[in-house]
């Protein structure tokens, strides 16, 4: 298959995280405004150029009032850095359809190389379409403190409030340009 631009299907699409909550639990929740940028062959990434762009004020934990928490100066202070922006640097093939991603986040005003596990899930041609769908899964974790997202409450049994660690996961479909 030859390189080629993809769109991104943002119908069947989502960008998921997860956060420890008072060292018991786990919250989660998604960002719902997100755009790519794919100039890829599918079904080969390592010769591609892969950047996405996050609205991070469209972040949607089901909870108003942690949402706006979130939107403001202790955490992403969304007005000052609206977006999170991944652009890829190196692509390596790590098995049949396994791939380990690296490239640049940029959040909160600092730039860091991350790298996230992406899967080749398939191709198919879509009926109602006829466009030629690709589908993939992303996995990764980042430090939030690396971006300087540090705000935490200390617990009384000890630990804090808001681990560190966010798990990200991503279901990407595209369709090629025709």
């Amino acid at each position: 298959m030859a390189i080629s631009k993809w769109n991104l299907d943002n119908a069947h699409s989502n960008v998921d995280f997860s956060v420890k909550h008072m060292m018991v639990s786990k919250v989660k929740g998604s960002f719902n405004d997100f755009s790519a940028d794919i100039v890829v062959d599918a079904t080969d990434l390592t010769t591609g150029n892969i950047s996405f762009t996050i609205d991070v004020a469209s972040i949607d934990t089901r909870n108003t009032d942690r949402d706006n928490h979130l939107r403001s100066a202790d955490f992403f202070e969304t007005e000052k850095y609206p977006n999170l922006t991944f652009t890829s640097t190196n692509i390596v093939k790590k098995g049949e359809d396994e791939y380990a991603v690296t490239g640049d986040v940029s959040l909160h005003g600092v730039t860091k190389p991350e790298t996230f596990t992406v899967t080749f899930e398939g191709l198919a041609k879509d009926p109602m379409s006829g466009a030629e769908k690709a589908g993939f899964s992303v996995e990764g974790k980042i430090k939030r403190s690396d971006y300087g997202l540090t705000w935490n409450a200390a617990l009384e049994t000890g630990g804090v409030l808001v681990g560190d660690d966010i798990k990200v996961t991503m279901e990407i479909q595209v369709a090629r340009e025709a």
